[in-house]
């Protein structure tokens, strides 16, 4: 995600569907506490995780 690429992508990546990709990200951004994308990389980069 931080690197850019679209659900599409990190779900053929991963191996996984762009509906499993989108409902991990949604979780992800609830227990961090955003609303999108670049707030979640901005999370990241914040606390060294990328």
């Amino acid at each position: 995600m931080a690197q850019g690429l679209s659900n599409k992508e990190i779900a053929g990546v991963m191996w996984l569907s762009d509906r499993t990709v989108e409902r991990h990200l949604t979780s992800l951004y609830r227990k961090i506490g955003v609303a999108r994308r670049s707030e979640a990389t901005a999370y990241a980069l914040r606390r060294g995780v990328v």
